[in-house]
């Protein structure tokens, strides 16, 4: 039975620490608690979670992504400026999500053709994406990038963003089947074997015929798409970016979602269902110092010191190994 529970919390402690979290929520929030409350957690998980799921797939190759929260503005603000000429939900869609990977693509290559590190390569990315963002905005005369409502198809957008099906928002859905689709790709393909063995042992994957460098090139791309895909929604969502404070921390807060959701820094380990419940657990942690009336400015303090223990849980997990 012990050996069971150590394997349990060994494979799901994500899960574990979520309804710990969530227990806290409860007994906290009281009978303020509501259905409406609690699916409006997965609704402010679904933006940071649809990039931790990118984020999720670069860490599982042993690299990190800075450039997202950067690339999120970046690619959200070009998206707007697409939607307000031309208009259509479709092609903003791809345009988001072409424009996310062209970004992922930069990073990819200088990361898997170059060789150069990741944390430098994305740091710099991070730097210039929010730069040429925020200068684009100030050259356009404006404070934030802001969708043209008198598109006809502007309700129909906005309706996609704040709409619901069965109490359940629309953009939590495609959350949900995003993250769907990267667990099955992660577990049930070639490529993501190939992920995997790459944050294994990256010599024996060599040694195996993986090819590495297309590997991470794919990796970067996908985790880009996924950024681009999550500025569609917050469009669809908010009608507006701010170049300046839209996405801000993201690439931490992404991070801080999949080490708590059980990735192991180090790659090779942990399964992306995780990155559902370690978005969830940071949003819930937003709400518990909301109901707690605690200063807005401790947010990040908490958040920090709840990474800390994560990151402490996986080195215990890893000796326990």
């Amino acid at each position: 039975m012990a050996k069971r529970l150590k394997n349990f919390w060994h494979n799901y402690n994500y899960i574990i620490v979520f309804l710990g979290i969530f227990l806290a929520f409860l007994i906290i929030n009281g009978s303020q608690t509501t259905w409406m409350s609690v699916t409006n957690i997965l609704l402010h998980s679904a933006i940071l979670g649809t990039i931790a799921l990118g984020m999720g797939l670069v860490v599982l190759t042993g690299d990190i992504d800075l450039s997202v929260g950067s690339s999120f503005v970046f690619v959200g603000g070009l998206t707007i400026l697409f939607y307000n000429k031309t208009g259509s939900i479709l092609l903003t869609i791809l345009c988001g999500v072409i424009l996310g990977a062209l970004c992922g693509f930069v990073n990819g290559v200088l990361v898997g053709k170059v060789k150069m590190p990741s944390f430098i390569v994305t740091l710099a990315t991070m730097l210039i994406f929010r730069s040429v963002s925020q200068y684009m905005m100030n050259e356009m005369g404006e404070t934030r990038y802001r969708i043209d409502a008198t598109k006809e198809s502007y309700q129909a957008l906005f309706n996609f963003g704040n709409g619901s099906f069965l109490t359940i928002a629309y953009i939590v859905l495609v959350f949900l089947a995003m993250a769907a689709l990267m667990v099955y790709i992660t577990t049930s393909t070639k490529f993501g074997k190939r992920v995997y063995a790459i944050g294994s042992n990256e010599q024996a994957a060599k040694l195996a015929g993986v090819n590495v460098v297309w590997t991470r090139i794919s990796v970067f791309v996908t985790c880009g798409a996924l950024t681009g895909l999550a500025a569609f929604l917050k469009i669809a969502k908010d009608t507006s970016f701010d170049p300046a404070t839209s996405g801000k921390n993201f690439e931490l807060y992404s991070i801080a979602a999949v080490v708590i959701g059980g990735i192991s820094m180090s790659g090779g380990k942990g399964n992306l269902t995780g990155i559902i419940f370690g978005t969830m657990s940071f949003t819930l942690i937003d709400k518990i110092i909301t109901a707690l009336g605690m200063n807005a400015l401790l947010n990040d303090t908490v958040k920090g010191l709840i990474l800390l223990v994560a990151v402490g849980m996986q080195m215990i997990r890893k000796r326990s190994d």
